[in-house]
């Protein structure tokens, strides 16, 4: 029996972040997820994963139906040349930012609490990195030819990116965004990949995870390499969760556009990033702890840190709309007041007033401890938040396009059935991912989680003494 079970007292003072007895309980439990056949799968992640791949279907039906029509099958008009596709795309890749700030961030602080719930938030990255692309690769109406994009010669077409473009700022961003997270991913997965090839019994596991762990013995220079290597990932990874949304943001703060062009983009868009990302960590792991029975580790621990963490943001975004309202009116521009005051009180208050609410108001319930700790409400509360989110992009460009300088040309944007189903089809590819994801690779890394385990065996020990 463990110390924390032998002293309910400190197990309530301070919670252990792994409640696992034994090691080799760690690791069959992960493993039994990947290792599980057909039938010994929860039928309850089936029917989900079957239905979030239909959504998937609906995803590649629309593609192709825009592709055969032209985007001309959106809902963007004069002077909303700019709607739900680019609205979509900033919603996606601020998702992937949490991914970033648990996995390299709180590394590098050593927060240990990170350990049970970073697999899957730097898996979620990549996902939604891959979501949000298809949104401007499609909205070039030649997604074939998007390799016009890269700095490749192509003297034959007489033609070369503008590089003071802040749209082709995004494709290196994002590119690069995509490429490290992707290595600091698969880097992490190493030693558990070699941990599942020692125990696969099928010869295609055996080939698959042996090529995938890259050789890996767990010898003491194997480690060292690995910590190294870890350790420069997290470094580097680390600007992007700056660089990447504030070069995004910059689509709209190096125009002349009212509404778009303030200085307070760059800071507002991260902190909104981290915002939406951490709740939909959130309601992944809450969706996942409950389908592969993983409750003694992603704990109320891990949960209420992030709700604190979603508290804190969410004020920050508030004090960001604040700050906007405020320039808007210390600046003297007539063209900047009227962008604020329409988006408030003009035909999409509607829109503006339900971003208030699910931003501002509903993270501050996450101040009572009852409520931080509650599942129903986090889960609903993690829902509302990225609700909130989208319609903040969808304020910040639709409201500062529909009514431009000239009145004759004011308009109304109204999304069409295809761009609700494309939008919903990306929700379909991302759960379906993450469910596939979750299903064959250890979403849990048992080395950090172990490490863990160790130092607070070590801890309850010691206070144990001390309270002798």
């Amino acid at each position: 029996m463990s110390a924390v079970t032998q002293n309910p007292a400190l197990m309530e003072v301070n919670p252990p972040l792994v409640q696992s007895d034994t090691y080799h309980d760690l690791t069959e439990q992960v493993s039994a997820i990947t290792e599980a056949g057909v039938l010994e799968t929860p039928m309850k992640y089936w029917i989900t994963l079957s239905i979030t791949a239909g959504i998937t279907l609906l995803l590649g039906a629309m593609l192709t139906y825009l592709v055969s029509r032209g985007i001309g099958v959106w809902g963007n008009n004069r002077p909303i040349g700019w709607a739900w596709d680019i609205t979509n795309f900033v919603f996606w890749i601020g998702i992937g930012h949490a991914g970033t700030l648990i996995s390299a961030i709180l590394f590098l602080f050593r927060q240990k609490w990170r350990t049970s719930i970073n697999r899957s938030a730097e898996a979620m990255t990549l996902f939604a990195v891959m979501c949000a692309g298809i949104f401007p690769l499609f909205h070039t109406g030649r997604p074939w030819r998007a390799y016009w994009l890269m700095p490749i010669p192509n003297l034959d077409l007489n033609l070369y990116q503008n590089f003071r473009s802040p749209l082709i700022w995004d494709v290196f961003a994002v590119s690069t965004y995509l490429t490290v997270s992707a290595l600091f991913w698969f880097t992490g997965l190493v030693p558990d990949l070699a941990t599942l090839r020692d125990r696969a019994t099928g010869r295609i596991k055996q080939v698959v995870f042996g090529i995938l762990s890259l050789g890996w013995r767990g010898s003491a220079r194997h480690w060292s390499n690995y910590e190294k290597a870890y350790l420069i990932l997290a470094a580097i990874s680390t600007p992007l969760v700056l660089s990447v949304h504030s070069i995004v943001s910059f689509d709209f703060a190096t125009s002349v556009i009212p509404g778009w062009h303030t200085t307070i983009f760059p800071p507002y868009f991260v902190a909104g990033a981290v915002f939406s990302g951490f709740a939909m960590v959130m309601t992944l792991l809450i969706i996942a702890r409950w389908l592969l029975n993983l409750e003694n580790l992603i704990t109320m621990k891990h949960l209420e840190n992030m709700n604190k963490i979603i508290l804190v943001t969410g004020s920050i975004v508030g004090y960001a709309y604040a700050t906007e309202f405020f320039i808007a009116w210390y600046s003297g521009n007539p063209y900047e007041r009227y962008a604020f005051i329409n988006r408030a009180f003009g035909p999409y208050a509607w829109a503006y007033w339900t971003m208030i609410t699910c931003n501002v108001i509903s993270p501050q319930f996450f101040w009572f401890k009852s409520l931080r700790r509650s599942i129903p409400v986090m889960f609903i509360l993690s829902i509302t938040t990225n609700i909130g989110m989208w319609f903040e992009r969808f304020v910040i460009i639709v409201t500062s396009l529909h009514r431009d300088f000239l009145p004759g040309s004011w308009g109304y944007y109204k999304p069409t059935w295809v761009d609700i189903c494309t939008f919903i089809g990306t929700f379909g590819l991302f759960l379906t991912l993450f469910l596939l994801f979750a299903r064959f690779l250890p979403m849990i890394a048992l080395s950090e989680v172990k490490g863990v385990r160790a130092q607070e065996k070590q801890m309850f020990k010691g206070q144990e003494l001390v309270a002798k």
